[in-house]
C-alpha cells in the first residue's frame, strides 16, 4: 500500500484555536515531517468554507498552498483530493498546475471532481447547476487538461467549455502529464470518466462499496476498451489511532472537546459520527487498524490517505501510524 497523508488547511475545523498567523508554520511543519517520512504525497481539500457548516473560521486555499508546498518540500507529491472543476476555468487550471509542476520539480497531481458544496459555490457566484451539468463540465474541462498536458495546446468547443488553442507552455515535467485522479462513485458519468482519463481514482473506503464501484469501473474500461490493471484505486480514511482502546476513546473525546465550542452539540454530535461509525476503518488500535484496511488491499485499495483530525496540535497518532501501521501494510 501507499500513504497520503491530509495537512489540515482549517476546512474541518482543524486549526481552530490557532492564531492564523502561525497557521501557515504550522501547516508548513506538517509539510516537512511528511517530506521526511513515509509518506508519498501530501492532500488538501479545494473548499473554501468550513464543514459540517459554514463559520468565520479558517480554510486555505488549495492551488495557493500548492504552490507553497512545492517551494517548501522537496520529495513528497503535491494534491488535492479533489479540486472542483466548476471553481476555475479547466484551461487556466491546467495552466496553473503546469506552473506548480514545474516548480516542484515535477510533483503535481491532479485530483479533480464534480463538486458538492452548494452553500459555497453560491456564496462564491458560481450558481449550482444540476449533477448533470457539473458532470458535464468535469467531462470537457478533464479533456481540456488531457490535450493541454500531452499537446501544449487545448481546443474545445463544448456545452460549458470553448477553448481555441489554448497554450500550456512550457508543459509539465511529467511524461504524460500530470496524473488524473478522478474523484467520486457516481456509476455512470464519473467513474466512466475515470476508465477513460484516470490514473487514479478515489472512491468509497468501505468494502462493500469499494467493491461495488471497482466492479463498476471495470466494466467501463471493458466498454472504452482501455486497461483497468492500470488505473490505482484509492480511498480517504479519517485516522484516530493510540495503543489501546481506551486511549482511542480518549483521544476521540479531546476531538469533540476542541471542535465543540465551534460547533455546538448537536453539529458536534454530527461531526464525530464520522469517526464513530462502522465505516471508520481507521479508527483504532495500530492491530485493529492493520486487519480492516488489509481486507481493502486484497479488494484492490493500494493507495490509502489519511486524515488525522488531531495533526495540528498533536502529532503523536501519525508517528505511531509511521511506525506500526505503516510498515505492515506497505
Amino acid at each position: 500500500m501507499r500513504f497520503g497523508l491530509f495537512v489540515p488547511q482549517g476546512w474541518r475545523h482543524d486549526l481552530v484555536g490557532i492564531e492564523p498567523a502561525r497557521h501557515w508554520e504550522t501547516i508548513r511543519g506538517l509539510a516537512e515531517h511528511a517530506d521526511a517520512g513515509p509518506w508519498e504525497s501530501i492532500w488538501v481539500y479545494d473548499h473554501f468554507h468550513t464543514v459540517p457548516v459554514p463559520s468565520e473560521e479558517a480554510t486555505h486555499e488549495a492551488w495557493t498552498l500548492m504552490a507553497a508546498f512545492a517551494a517548501s518540500t522537496s520529495r513528497v507529491r503535491l494534491g488535492q483530493m479533489c479540486t472542483c472543476m466548476s471553481y476555475r476555468n479547466p484551461a487556466y487550471l491546467a495552466k496553473v498546475a503546469t506552473t506548480v509542476d514545474i516548480v516542484s520539480g515535477g510533483r503535481i497531481e491532479m485530483g479533480i471532481g464534480g463538486g458538492w458544496y452548494e452553500h459555497e459555490w453560491r456564496a462564491y457566484g458560481y450558481g449550482f447547476p444540476p449533477v448533470r451539468e457539473r458532470l458535464g463540465r468535469l467531462r470537457e474541462g478533464v479533456e481540456i487538461m488531457h490535450q493541454a498536458w500531452t499537446t501544449g495546446t487545448a481546443t474545445l468547443d463544448g456545452d460549458y467549455y470553448q477553448v481555441d488553442g489554448a497554450r500550456v507552455y512550457p508543459m509539465p515535467l511529467q511524461d504524460g502529464g500530470i496524473p488524473l485522479w478522478i474523484a467520486g462513485g457516481g456509476e455512470k458519468v464519473t467513474l466512466r470518466i475515470a476508465a477513460q482519463y484516470a490514473r487514479y481514482t478515489n472512491f468509497a473506503g468501505t468494502p462493500e462499496e469499494f467493491a461495488r464501484k471497482s466492479d463498476l469501473l471495470r466494466a467501463h474500461t471493458v466498454d472504452l476498451g482501455t486497461d483497468f490493471d492500470a488505473i490505482v484505486r484509492s480511498s480517504n480514511y479519517n485516522t484516530v489511532i493510540a495503543p489501546t482502546e481506551q486511549e482511542v476513546q480518549d483521544r476521540l473525546a479531546a476531538i469533540e472537546a476542541r471542535v465543540a465550542p465551534y460547533l455546538g452539540p448537536e453539529t458536534t454530535e454530527r461531526f464525530m459520527a464520522d469517526y464513530r461509525s462502522d465505516g471508520a476503518l481507521a479508527v483504532g488500535t495500530p492491530e485493529q487498524v492493520v486487519e480492516r484496511l488489509s481486507r481493502m488491499q486484497e479488494l484492490g485499495m493500494t493507495y490509502g490517505i489519511f486524515y488525522f483530525p488531531e495533526a495540528a496540535y498533536d502529532r503523536s497518532g501519525i508517528e505511531l501510524f509511521e511506525r506500526e501501521v505503516a510498515p505492515a501494510l506497505a
